[in-house]
């Protein structure tokens, strides 16, 4: 309740969540990851599993929170600057291989370049793509590579999936840092991302029910 009124917007964001779903989703997972191989997987004789996602970045700095001693608040320097850009990422989270390429846009067009991108770089094997239900993800003009399968995760569920970590973990290495250039920014993403080794990788995303899908695979 604000100011005596029922927060519409706020209950509605609860009552979306199906957590029941979602928990199913967790422990049927390998039987899902079944399913979608099942036609293709004659095809090849190496299949992968991978999270995707995208997160947004640019010259407003992250905020976070940090410990001080009682009475001091930190300070940051703030740029109120939301120029912009967009990581794309695949992550394999049984050995930390991974994909990563940024866009100026979340949109269809973009991520269609992204996974022509992607299954060329992984031309060899199945990839079976797991992702959340954004719009441009199952947009109808997609073309979806013969190696390629996206398997959606349930609505508003990004705890199921493991690249949110690596997400954060970016994100926290960014904290109070301002730049005055979406370029310098650009410079710094690059850096964070080429110091991740497959090993810090997996170790992130390794969730345990990705990582039990070697028996279906």
């Amino acid at each position: 309740m604000v100011n005596g009124k029922r927060n519409s917007k706020f209950h509605a964001k609860v009552i979306k969540k199906n957590a029941e779903e979602s928990k199913a989703f967790r422990e049927n997972f390998q039987q899902e990851v079944a399913d979608a191989i099942d036609e293709k997987q004659s095809d090849y004789s190496n299949i992968r599993l991978f999270s995707q996602d995208e997160t947004r970045y640019g010259l407003l700095p992250v905020a976070n929170r940090r410990i001080t001693l009682s009475g001091i608040k930190p300070v940051a320097e703030i740029e109120y600057s939301f120029t912009s850009m967009s990581l794309y990422g695949a992550v394999d989270p049984q050995n930390g291989d991974h994909f990563f390429l940024e866009f100026p846009h979340l949109n269809a067009d973009c991520f269609q370049i992204f996974i022509n991108q992607f299954s060329t770089q992984f031309s060899e094997s199945l990839n079976v793509m797991v992702l959340d239900n954004g719009r441009f993800h199952q947009a109808k003009k997609l073309e979806i590579p013969d190696n390629v399968i996206l398997l959606f995760l349930p609505p508003y569920s990004p705890e199921l999936n493991p690249i949110e970590r690596l997400w954060q973990d970016l994100k926290a290495k960014l904290f109070c840092q301002a730049d005055d250039t979406i370029e310098a920014m650009q410079k710094k993403i690059t850096e964070i991302i080429h110091a991740y080794s497959t090993t810090t990788i997996a170790k992130i995303t390794g969730f345990s029910f990705f990582v039990k899908t070697d028996n279906v695979i």
